[in-house]
């Protein structure tokens, strides 16, 4: 398991590198959509949306995501700029407040209708911020730093809790993650921002290297909200992944899981940045 989980993950982060620095704009926006509608098609099953319903579901994400490509291409930067303010800070309700009280309550949403809703605001914000971050400058390094940030924390965690992990970090959940695990991710995050800052130019003239740190393991602990949401939503679903379509990862969802609750959030704060 352990030799097919690599070597998919070396031809995904191949083939992510090729589309993040090759792609132009339009075409980075389209890959981005195919995710986003892949990872619909996984959301439906684990909200038990089948048939219309989940067609349905399906057409209008769609709908909105090239809704939301229509207004970048053609709207005012103001209408712009308070649309992607809108869809963030829905992300940000979701991860800072209700997905919280979720996992400590251990709530179970049976209805499918809720569930889409949910959906939506786990999904659409995360192929949103991989559009704005991969813009920003310096491009398209900030998106591959915050996506490198969380990819090293997942991995430090995997390895950490493999070894060392003996306390549980929530049995309900996903009994496999440990406080171990959570505290490899917190070193393993530590070592890479500090080889990030010191190699790289930008992040050295950007960020102070404390404050970078303190606001890496911020990213760890939302991170760590992400991976537990999906897994509690699977184990609500009674599937252990959320689709087949990696070898040894399973579904996108599966692989993207702490993506979506740091992503947008990246991308708020960067909006705020600049608005300020």
């Amino acid at each position: 398991m352990l030799k097919s989980r690599l070597t998919t993950a070396a031809v995904l982060l191949v083939l992510l590198m090729a589309a993040l620095f090759l792609l132009p704009p339009f075409a980075w926006a389209l890959l981005v959509v195919a995710m986003v509608m892949q990872g619909t098609t996984e959301w439906s099953r684990l909200s038990v949306l089948s048939g219309l319903k989940a067609n349905l579901y399906w057409a209008i994400t769609l709908l909105m995501m090239l809704g939301l490509l229509w207004v970048d291409a053609s709207a005012s930067s103001e209408l712009k700029v308070y649309l992607h303010l809108t869809v963030y800070l829905v992300s940000a309700f979701l991860w800072l407040l209700v997905v919280p009280a979720w996992l400590m309550i251990g709530w179970k949403v049976t209805n499918p209708n809720v569930m889409a809703l949910v959906g939506w605001a786990v999904i659409i914000p995360t192929g949103l911020a991989m559009i704005d971050l991969r813009e920003a400058a310096p491009a398209p390094w900030l998106l591959l730093f915050v996506m490198g940030l969380v990819w090293v924390a997942d991995s430090a965690a995997y390895f950490a809790g493999r070894k060392f992990g003996k306390t549980k970090l929530a049995p309900s959940i996903s009994p496999g993650k440990t406080w171990e695990g959570v505290a490899g991710a917190i070193f393993g995050v530590s070592v890479y921002v500090v080889l990030v800052w010191t190699f790289s130019a930008e992040f050295s003239r950007m960020q102070i290297l404390p404050a970078l740190v303190l606001t890496a393991w911020w990213w760890v602990a939302l991170a760590v909200i992400g991976d537990l949401f999906e897994s509690a939503i699977k184990r609500q679903a009674g599937v252990k992944d959320s689709g087949a379509l990696l070898p040894g990862h399973g579904g996108l969802l599966d692989r993207i899981d702490a993506l979506t609750s740091t992503l947008p959030l990246a991308a708020l704060a960067l909006l705020f940045q600049r608005m300020g």
